[in-house]
């Protein structure tokens, strides 16, 4: 497998953004090493972009023609090797060239049929879609893999989705355009596509993990058998006779959740990667109840957290170190070995990393000024992995594994 070429550009008019973009893909496309033949796109646009996302496809696919299949969605931010972009117009494309056999585009109107083998699946989702979080669980457990990458869309206008697949159309969906709003769409991947997928979170517990012994729906009654607004009380050192500055607290503090049985937090002091982070959404002095943006089952494991830049910096180098170790061979040729060491002096590509290309989904809740700075959160990706080609959204909630996070990345590479 060949590096994916990718291209990035920002400008208030989308032509002139697409054409830079172009630019750098047939540049890349006609290098050595570098994948002359795509056929799949992910096309990522910021939401300044969102009611120009037909005529970006359609102009995008016809300068592209050896392209037939699109799959991708608007964010308030995008982001691709080394940069983001909030806040601002732009777009992202990254070129891969896989077996055709080997990955399917789906979309609401176009279900994955049982005909293909799902080994793992990107995912593009709307937030507004009912019950989001079981269809990403069933979708999961449809994988052989078990486990999905991928968000939510998020934007401050018209939501959309991108899924085209062969002649432009999916069977099924008659004369649909190839965006679409609502549901689910992405491309699903078979054993014959190599990934590597780690989760990193943002957060990092304040309080001691605690096991919630009583619950109804959405509000936590009991933390040890405690009420759980007096343990909240106690761990952050405020009293409801001071109510400003409980509020100002509370408004700072989120609950960090896993199911009975898995890891909450690490010997290091972090959270492990099953754990989800949630927004504390109101007290219930009557009841003594803390409620939350999820519901919440009794036994379940949870702490109190609240963002830490240092963590999320030291977290997402962790799992870039993981995945390098995974894929780079534990024993190599010197003269390999010294190539590598050149190339990361120079953050060049190099085969033995064995990645083709990657995709990082991150929180809108991240990005550079979370990371110390404008697009430092890329800048750690890339100091870790080198110059690989990589795209990505910052999405209103992160999918990994059969979950729905918040406020992680979710750092995914295809394999060579």
């Amino acid at each position: 497998m060949k590096l994916f070429p990718y291209g990035h550009a920002t400008h208030p008019q989308w032509q002139m953004a697409a054409a830079l973009v172009l630019a750098q893909l047939r540049a890349q496309m006609a290098l050595h090493g570098y994948a002359a033949n795509p056929t799949l796109a992910l096309l990522y646009i910021t939401d300044h972009y969102a009611t120009d996302a037909q005529d970006i496809l359609e102009y995008l696919s016809g300068e592209l023609p050896l392209v037939t299949d699109w799959s991708g969605t608007v964010g308030v931010g995008i982001s691709s090797n080394n940069v983001e972009y909030f806040d601002e117009p732009a777009l992202a494309v990254m070129l891969l060239e896989l077996p055709t056999d080997q990955y399917r585009i789906f979309s609401g109107v176009a279900p994955l049929g049982m005909g293909f083998e799902v080994n793992t699946a990107l995912v593009h989702a709307d937030g507004s879609t009912p019950d989001v979080v079981e269809l990403i669980a069933e979708l999961a457990h449809r994988t052989d893999a078990g486990f999905l990458f991928g968000g939510l869309s998020s934007s401050r206008s018209v939501s959309v989705q991108f899924a085209v697949a062969a002649d432009g159309n999916i069977s099924g969906q008659g004369a649909a355009s190839g965006v679409f709003s609502g549901g689910m769409s992405g491309v699903a991947f078979g054993p014959g596509v190599g990934l590597v997928s780690r989760v990193t979170q943002g957060c990092v517990p304040v309080s001691a993990a605690r096991t919630v012994t009583a619950a109804d729906g959405n509000l936590i009654l009991e933390l040890d058998g405690i009420p759980a607004l007096d343990v909240l009380l106690e761990d952050l050192h405020v009293t409801l006779d001071k109510p400003q500055e409980a509020i100002e607290a509370v408004r700072s503090t989120l609950v960090g959740l896993v199911e009975a049985g898995d890891e909450l937090v690490r010997q290091t002091g972090n959270f492990g990667n099953d754990v989800m982070v949630r927004h504390i959404i109101g007290l219930d002095p009557a009841r003594r109840g803390v409620a939350i943006a999820a519901p919440v089952q009794q036994d379940s494991r949870m702490a109190f957290c609240q963002r830490n830049m240092q963590a999320a910096r030291a977290d997402l180098m962790r799992v870039c170190a993981e995945i390098r170790e995974e894929l780079e061979p534990q024993e190599m040729p010197l003269q390999t070995a010294n190539a590598l060491m050149a190339s990361e002096l120079e953050s060049a590509p190099h085969p033995a990393r064995r990645i083709a290309g990657a995709v990082y989904v991150s929180c809108t809740g991240r990005g550079g000024p979370h990371f110390g700075g404008p697009s430092a959160e890329l800048q750690l990706v890339r100091r870790a992995l080198g110059d690989v080609p990589l795209v990505g959204f910052f999405a209103g909630g992160e999918i990994a594994y059969d979950h729905l996070y918040g406020y992680t990345g979710v750092l995914t590479v295809f394999t060579t």
